[in-house]
Order: structure tokens, then sequence, then C-alpha cells
């Protein structure tokens, strides 16, 4: 038998996965493809079988059902050594009795490699510390420690890169550099990278494709602006950033728009971008869409008049306004701080604008609230 750890290659290929536990599903009859060399991320929150997604792929969990392939190598039942897959865990899992050089090389001396300077080299010079390569990993920072743990995966040159929360002990700002540099490095080295967070942030800034988990299925799959400017399902627009969904009704239908009433007042949604099923629509625009001015003001586009600001707060680059409408529903607003208007006051009797190709419009029978409840800082 060849070892598909190093002949493997192609997409990898996940048909009709389901993984249950006793009677939960926490994989639910899961089909994807995942093309070769691209940076893919799975984000859900917690419980929404990403990681146990992730633990089939890598062979640490058995699939009830389905088949996994990598090209046309099918890789369901085999052994985790044997798959040409590595994984790197939020904990980065180091040998701490091992030199930084030794913990790269292991992989490669495992397999039977003799000379393995030029290839451990080779990946130290990508994660750019050469320097440390004499080291033990106490002595590594966290970030320093994130990149020996890729340098360690990649310099097998699997298939597939399997990232688990990778970024997750790390501070904010480290956390935010790492994720422009494990972009770099994909790049560079042209693996599969199919990543797993929690994170929206990070699966954003990070991959290509972007695939949302809940409950077991796929909610909606692809770029990450198309995800963000397209929401298909009310938990994608409230997992994925902030989004003030209004539930309303289809009123007219005139050329490309659709005339959507919101509590007597009347505004647009182009057809390509609702996927309301009948008169009954959720209304969606996101805050930072939303340009916010006193009662006086004229506008064209979307208006929505009858504000009253009940919550405003300072966070640097914008100001957000938390908006009570007369229906009694609060509508969040973002105002980017470049002097475009005069700050506003709790309290202040506002208007609300937007340009009418911002709105998008879905199943008016869908919980306005999915995906908002949950909590995207929990871990799995």
């Amino acid at each position: 038998m060849s070892d598909a750890s190093t002949s493997a290659k192609g997409d990898l290929q996940l048909r009709n996965i389901t993984k249950t536990y006793g009677d939960f599903n926490a994989v639910d009859d899961l089909t994807l493809t995942i093309p070769e060399g691209s940076f893919f991320a799975l984000l859900g929150p917690s419980g929404c079988g990403k990681t146990t997604t992730l633990r089939m792929i890598a062979g640490l969990e058995e699939p009830t059902a389905g088949t996994i392939h990598v090209g046309s190598t099918e890789i369901t039942d085999m052994k985790p050594y044997r798959r040409p897959v590595n994984t790197v865990f939020q904990n980065y899992a180091l040998f701490p009795h091992l030199s930084i050089f030794e913990n790269v090389a292991f992989g490669l001396r495992r397999r039977g490699i003799k000379d393995v300077k030029e290839q451990v080299d080779k990946v130290l010079q990508l994660v750019e510390l050469p320097h440390l390569a004499e080291r033990k990993p106490t002595q590594l920072s966290g970030g320093q420690q994130q990149r020996i743990a890729v340098a360690r995966a990649i310099v097998n040159r699997p298939a597939l890169l399997l990232l688990d929360e990778p970024l997750g002990a790390l501070d904010l700002k480290l956390r935010r550099q790492m994720q422009i540099e494990l972009k770099w490095i994909q790049t560079e080295v042209g693996l599969t990278f199919v990543h797993v967070t929690h994170d929206q942030e990070e699966a954003m800034t990070m991959a290509d494709t972007i695939a949302v988990m809940n409950e077991g299925r796929i909610e909606q799959m692809g770029t990450p602006a198309d995800l963000y400017d397209n929401p298909q399902t009310a938990f994608v627009a409230n997992f994925l950033g902030q989004s003030n969904l209004i539930k309303g009704n289809v009123v007219a239908t005139d050329g490309d728009s659709h005339t959507v009433d919101l509590f007597g007042q009347k505004v647009k949604v182009n057809k390509n971008r609702s996927v309301a099923r009948d008169s009954s629509i959720l209304f969606g625009i996101r805050p930072e869409k939303i340009r916010i001015q006193e009662n006086s003001h004229t506008n064209s586009g979307c208006v929505l008049e009858g504000g009253t600001i009940v919550d405003v707060s300072y966070i640097g680059v914008s100001t957000q306004y938390q908006v009570e409408m007369p229906w009694g529903q609060e509508l969040m607003v973002f105002e980017q701080n470049d002097d475009g208007i005069p700050p506003l006051a709790k309290g202040d009797s506002v208007k609300l604008s937007w340009e009418p190709v911002f709105s998008f419009g879905l199943n008016g029978h869908e919980d306005a609230s999915a995906g908002s409840e949950v909590n995207p800082t929990e871990d799995e």
C-alpha cells in the first residue's frame, strides 16, 4: 500500500458526512469540496460541528456515515499518520525537551529522511525564526511557538494543513499580526489550509472561502465579502458582523426593486438582494451603511424617520448609536469619526438614511435574532 501521507493530492471532498453521538447529530449530512491550494475557514459558534468535522478529516474521529477523499484517494478509514494531513492545535503541542530545529525535523526523521537540514532551514526562514533553531520551546513567546508549530506541520508538505483555533491563545494585537502572516505563509507554500474558528474577523482576514456552520450544517458558503454583503439567513447576517433586521412586508415591485413597508414607512431593496419567499420579509441593513442626521435634514435613498438616540458609545474610529424607532425596536448605527457630522447626543431626535443598494431582504418567517445570541468569544 502506498503512503497517502505523501502521495495524495487534490481537492478535499467530504461526501454526506454525518457524525452522531447517541441521538445527537454533531455533523448532519455535510457535503463539501475544498479546492486544492485554497485557504478555507469553517466558522461557527461553539457546538456547531466545526471541530468535529476537522477531527474527522484528521482521522481523530470516525464518521458515522459518508466518505472523505483527497483527490482520487479515499482517506475515510485511514490511520491519522497515513493521511496527507497535519494539524496545528491551539496549544501548539511542541516537544519541550527538543530544540526548535529538532521539533521541526521530527516528522521528516520519522519518515526515515536522513538529511533534514536543508528542509528545516527553509521552513525556519519562511516563518522568520532561523535564529531560534537551538532554543527550546519554553524559551519562545506564544507567537514564536505558533510559528514553529506551523513550520513543523508544513515541512512534511502535507496536502492539507488543519488549523484548530490556532490563534486562540494569543493576545489581540499579536493575533492580528499572525492572521496576516499565516495567510502569507499559505500563499507562499501553496498548501490547502482548513481553518476552524469562532472568530469572524479571523476568518474574514485569512480565508478565500468561509463556510458558516450552525447545528451541524452549513448555513452559507462564499467569499468573506459575499457572506457579509449578501447574507442569505438571519443567522449569517447576525453572526458575521452585526445587522439591523426589521420585520416588514413587500407591498410593491417595480423594475429591479421591491418596496417594503416597515411599520408604515417605505424603503426599497433590490430584487437580486432579497431571498424573501413571499410578501413577508426581514429587511436588513448593516449599521455602518446608515447615515444618522437630525430630523431637519432632507435625504434621498431609503429614509426612516422618528428615531430617538438612547445610547452613544465612542470607540475611536467610530461612534456607535442605539436608536429607538417609533415601533419600539432599537437599531444600531456606526458613524465614522471623520468630522462628517457633528456628534449627536442621547435623547436627540434623528432620522436614518442609506443607499437602497445596501439593503438586503431575508425570509420573513425566520427568527430575526438567530445568531445574535451566540457569544463569538466562547471556546469550542
